[in-house]
């Protein structure tokens, strides 16, 4: 696969950065972790060579003099908002980067509920972690936030939160997804610090937008993609300009904080010492894209896929139509059609051709495979076959799972599990080939090639089960499904 960034220079240069901004306050700093701190998959995908936990190498660097607060919105477990990545809900995610954390070595303290309104799921929620022995702190939704800055910095603004009792230097506030409050968090914590005689700072680590790319690059739009759900928008920051004359990209939500922020720095130290949202950031990842190129086509890669994803859950539960609508403009902006990904035009001639479902990957070498539906095998199941027999070597009429050993598979699912499709599904296709390796030379072959699809790209013209799509992630290969259901 072609990269297009370079990690090992990120590594170092940001973790200057963050060294020379802890340096810069007094006895604590609050430092707001954008994007996914232990599994950047997003970042990964728009910038390749990126290492999805580089995030995590810079900080457990700092492990001796860090903890980690975890944040989640009340309003997203009330909707169990899920992590289309891994398939499962932010409050479970919580649970589980937790563990993760602990895992490296990382303290973990609390966990702040935000944007709380009496919602009785996250009141159960708090409940169920306390029960672990963990301890929560709600913080509550202020009216005219963010705008009414006399009522934010006040007693019943942030003062009604509950403070965080932190232990170490450095706090790292972090969320499973955006839109989560921690900004909001950091805020209220440098109000309740100040009222008991600590002087804290806060300084942000938000990965996108990258505020030295243009504003329209495609990785930045990419990122509005990413957070259309969330209604972002990617800005020119207005204080950087009128402050340096000098043109930086920065998000609506954090030019929106600012003059709660800088009215919060005058009142607690007399003076704000940044004079921008873009001046709170430490974000040096657009100073190591090695290939540009690989990069923007990775973005538009990114774009088109989250328009598919937002095609289907609007064909699944029809609630998210301002998301899809919003891509959908995004897309004219940036000048694409679906017609870009390639396995999205393979996939359909395939179908035009069968009259079936089809599917088709595009491999690192640029080479398009493509498979149909039959009478024992799915799309998808079928596509990994074609595709590791193409990598091995092994002719394309070579059957590595003979018919007779699918069928009393169809016979169990269907007389016995009480299935209404009998074709094998890809992880059904994997186990009979991890079977069949033992004996047969090319099912051990075809096995061996199943790391070379990582970073390929799949499209099919029917919606996945989830059991194929949790395949396709766990091989690392970026999906999009035309947003038609199977019968």
């Amino acid at each position: 696969m072609r990269l297009g960034f370079d990690n090992g220079k990120y590594l170092k240069i940001q973790s200057e950065q963050i060294k020379k901004r802890i340096s810069q306050f007094g006895d604590k700093l609050y430092l707001e972790f954008g994007g996914k701190l232990f599994d950047d998959n997003h970042a990964s995908r728009v910038l390749p060579g990126f290492q999805p936990d580089s995030k995590l190498q810079m900080l457990m660097q700092l492990s001796d003099c860090a903890e980690v607060v975890q944040v989640i919105s009340a309003l997203d477990i009330e909707k169990n908002k899920m992590r289309g990545d891994l398939g499962i809900t932010y409050d479970e995610d919580v649970l589980r980067l937790r563990g993760e954390f602990e895992k490296v070595g990382l303290y973990v303290g609390a966990v702040v509920i935000t944007h709380f309104n009496g919602q009785a799921s996250a009141a159960a929620y708090r409940a169920r972690l306390e029960r672990q022995g963990i301890k929560v702190c709600y913080h509550y939704t202020i009216e005219g936030y963010p705008n009414n800055v006399a009522l934010i910095d006040s007693e019943e603004g942030f003062g009604k939160n509950d403070y965080v009792e932190t232990s170490r230097p450095l706090v790292i506030v972090t969320a499973p997804g955006p839109g989560s409050g921690k900004m909001a968090v950091c805020l209220s914590q440098l109000y309740n610090e100040h009222k008991r005689g600590v002087k804290a700072g806060y300084a942000k680590f938000e990965t996108f937008p990258v505020w030295n790319l243009p504003l329209k690059h495609p990785v930045n739009i990419a990122y509005e993609a990413a957070t259309a759900d969330l209604n972002d928008v990617n800005m020119i920051d207005p204080f950087h300009l009128e402050a340096y004359n000098k043109i930086a990209v920065n998000y609506n939500r954090d030019i929106e904080i600012f003059p709660v922020l800088n009215a919060l720095f005058e009142g607690i130290y007399g003076e704000n010492p940044y004079k921008s949202p873009t001046d709170m950031g430490v974000n040096m990842i657009g100073f190591c894209m090695s290939d540009e190129d690989v990069c923007c086509n990775a973005a538009r890669d990114e774009i088109i896929r989250r328009y598919y994803r937002a095609l289907d859950t609007l064909a699944e539960n029809g609630s998210n139509e301002n998301e899809v609508n919003k891509i959908a403009l995004i897309m004219q902006q940036a000048k694409l059609t679906t017609a870009y990904r390639r396995t999205t035009v393979a996939a359909r001639e395939r179908k035009e051709l069968s009259g079936e479902a089809s599917s088709a990957i595009e491999l690192q070498d640029g080479t398009i495979i493509t498979a149909s539906t039959s009478s024992l095998l799915g799309p998808s199941a079928a596509l990994i076959l074609n595709a590791t027999k193409h990598l091995a070597g092994i002719p394309h009429e070579v059957k590595l799972i003979p018919e007779v050993m699918i069928e009393p598979i169809q016979r169990t699912k269907v007389n016995f599990l009480h299935g209404h499709n009998p074709r094998l599904h890809t992880d059904e296709v994997l186990v009979a080939l991890s079977m069949l390796s033992i004996k047969d030379e090319n099912c051990r072959l075809a096995l061996e090639q199943l790391p070379k699809l990582c970073g390929c790209q799949v499209h099919s013209t029917v919606m996945l089960s989830e059991v194929d799509r949790k395949i396709f992630r766990k091989l690392g290969v970026g999906l999009t499904c035309d947003p038609v259901l199977k019968d």
